[in-house]
Formats: C-alpha cells, structure tokens, sequence
C-alpha cells in the first residue's frame, strides 16, 4: 500500500529538483524517491562476516580514498603545533 508524505521546499529547490527528474526522464515523485533510496543505502554499514567481506570491504575503501596519507613527521609536526596553539603551518 503506498503513503503519501509531503514535504516542505522552497521554490528554488523545488525547481531545481523538478528539472534533474526531468532530465534523468523521470517525475518529480519518483526523482525523490529514488534520491531517498540512495541516501538510505548509502548509509548502511557494511556487514562483514565472512574473510571475502572484509576482503571486498577493503578493496573498495582503497577505490574510495583519494591522496595520501602525511608521513609521521608531519603527524608531529601538526601536533606541536596544536600544542603550541598556532595557526602558522608547522
């Protein structure tokens, strides 16, 4: 059985919604319920039960982080100067 819900957006928003469903060929409607699907898996946690989960788990955490991580200097460095309470690079 489906519920209707109704939400509040300005009009700049609404426009702006309504004119992505539009190009993605669908209604407004569905547009948002498709965003919220979206938003709702992406929030999921990872269930990770078995060695080929937490294999999988880490490759895509490796596909997903970009640059790279500071050396452990640079690590110390940001550190003292928190220490310091400075806002000049360390």
């Amino acid at each position: 059985m489906s519920e209707r819900v109704h939400i509040v957006v300005d009009e700049r928003e609404r426009d702006a919604f309504r004119a992505r469903a539009a190009e993605e060929g669908m209604s407004l409607s569905e547009w948002l319920r498709s965003a919220a699907r979206d938003r709702l898996r992406s929030g999921r946690q990872p269930v990770i039960s078995s060695l080929a989960d937490l294999d999988r788990f880490f490759v895509e955490r490796t596909r997903a982080e970009v640059g790279s991580e500071p050396d452990w200097e640079q690590h110390l460095a940001v550190i003292e100067q928190s220490r310091r309470g400075s806002t000049e690079p360390a």
